[in-house]
């Protein structure tokens, strides 16, 4: 099976140890996570964790798995790349004095679609959103001109199809209250 990228969606009570535990899952497979993002969900009281890997479609199926046996793990789901909306951001600090003698230094910015959030006597910052070959390429355009920080965050995204997790906390509902 051909390696790829895939993007975990897991849906938590948010309980001190789990990530610890959902990442320990990984460990023990020899998969690295490539990002991650965690925060609470478009459900009360239900946090998300996004996980990007680079693995088969066999042993994602094996983590989503192992993951939904956690207690606090409420769903866990798996997607492609092709079945989701998502983004990444960065941000990149660099000497001010390049901003006003280096023109080529603002025309990266401009035709990157980045945005200068603030500036400062010693530097000043670009933040970029998309997808991470567009912060990829924008690293390597400023390269040249030296990053003194740069930090990028995890994945976010959201399905395009509709995410049944909402009726899978009814029906759990249901079930606790009989």
């Amino acid at each position: 099976m051909e390696e790829k990228f895939y993007t975990i969606t897991v849906y938590t009570e948010n309980n001190v140890g789990l990530l610890n535990r959902v990442s320990g899952i990984f460990l023990k497979r020899h998969i690295n996570i490539e990002s991650m993002n965690a925060s609470r969900s478009e459900i009360k009281g239900v946090h998300k964790y996004v996980i990007l890997v680079k693995t088969t479609e066999d042993w994602v199926r094996k983590i989503t798995g192992q993951l939904e046996k956690q207690i606090e793990v409420i769903k866990a789901f798996y997607h492609t790349d092709e079945e989701i909306i998502y983004q990444e951001s960065a941000l990149f600090k660099i000497k001010s004095d390049l901003l006003f003698d280096e023109r080529q230094i603002q025309n990266i910015i401009k035709e990157s679609n980045s945005q200068i959030v603030t500036v400062s006597r010693n530097f000043f910052v670009i933040a970029k959103t998309g997808r991470r070959h567009e912060i990829e390429e924008l690293s390597n355009e400023l390269e040249p001109y030296g990053i003194m920080q740069f930090v990028r965050s995890g994945r976010i995204s959201v399905s395009k199809e509709t995410m049944e997790i909402s009726n899978i906390l009814e029906k759990s509902q249901e079930i606790k209250t009989n």
